[in-house]
């Protein structure tokens, strides 16, 4: 267990350096920022001074570097645009997008996994058409357009919900079901197809034939064992969700890391984007490492080492 928890670390490591490695090529290719930063009648001197003092007139091998040195000493660097530490920045909207992401969750693990167990149970009845109708929609809806018709909808025609922006529990309904349609649909689909594979065992069958219902085999023994892809959707998803709050946070106004990524791109605030993406980056790795310990506890019969 030791040796690839081991392996694991390294693993994730490596994939973080190559995520930031890419992203700092990108976002100094994209442009100069310190453009962004003069104003219009700027002369040439003027330019070259803040580029000096900014630090990007070094050869671009010297800056990533430096940057990797300031990663080294939990540096992250100062924003281009406010010249404040760029992690404080990105903390300060993190708790936002954690109740964000926290509500979709709760809308695609409480939604999604009932309505699959139900759609393999129910399998050729009304309820099974009526959940894969549903399904499909929030599967084939976009998350924009989603957000759109909510707001359309519950704030402008029924007034029941706030437009945007964070004021209270109200302001977190919207986004939450926008950005969480997509994982419940994926969740449903998966649960139903786990399910539906499990009850064709033989182990249900002689459950059955022991006299046990339906609903005793499948809340005693199916769903333990079509657990496994369940928390390896679940893994990916919540990843999903942080990178998908970019388009639900811009609709609905919402203050968190998703609207602060597109702000500091169009600013090319290089330190900040970086930061949310070693944010992201992490917190993909670390729920991908998560989800191979929550195997074994789900199914002792899987081993993470020899």
């Amino acid at each position: 267990m030791l040796r690839y928890a081991v392996q694991r670390l390294i693993q994730a490591v490596i994939a973080i350096f190559g995520v930031l490695t890419i992203v700092f090529v990108v976002m100094h290719f994209s442009g100069d920022p310190t453009l962004l930063l003069v104003p219009p009648d700027a002369s040439a001197q003027m330019i070259a001074e803040l580029r000096h003092q900014l630090g990007f007139d070094q050869p671009l091998w010297v800056q990533y570097l430096n940057y990797l040195g300031g990663l080294i000493r939990f540096d992250f660097g100062q924003s281009v645009v406010q010249r404040i530490p760029a992690i404080d920045i990105v903390m300060s909207r993190v708790p936002y997008t954690m109740m964000l992401a926290g509500g979709a969750i709760v809308v695609a693990v409480g939604i999604g996994i009932p309505a699959g167990i139900m759609m393999a149970t129910r399998r050729g009845g009304w309820l099974e058409r009526v959940l894969t109708a549903i399904v499909v929609t929030g599967q084939s809806v976009p998350t924009f357009l989603s957000g759109i018709l909510l707001i359309f909808v519950f704030a402008v025609t029924l007034r029941w919900l706030p437009t945007s922006g964070s004021g209270d529990f109200a302001s977190l309904i919207m986004p939450s079901v926008a950005l969480g349609a997509l994982s419940m649909s994926t969740f449903a689909r998966m649960t139903r197809i786990s399910i539906i594979d499990e009850l064709g065992k033989d182990y249900v069958r002689a459950g059955r034939a022991r006299g046990l219902s339906m609903g005793s085999v499948v809340t005693r023994h199916v769903l333990r064992n079509a657990a496994i892809p369940v928390i390896t959707i679940a893994a990916l998803e919540i990843g999903n969700l942080l990178a998908g709050a970019v388009i639900v946070e811009t609709v609905f106004a919402w203050p968190g890391i998703g609207q602060l990524a597109i702000q500091s791109i169009q600013s090319r605030d290089f330190l900040v984007v970086q930061v949310i993406v070693l944010l992201i980056s992490f917190v993909y790795v670390l729920t991908s490492v998560a989800a191979d310990f929550v195997y074994a506890l789900v199914d002792p019969r899987i081993r993470l080492a020899r």
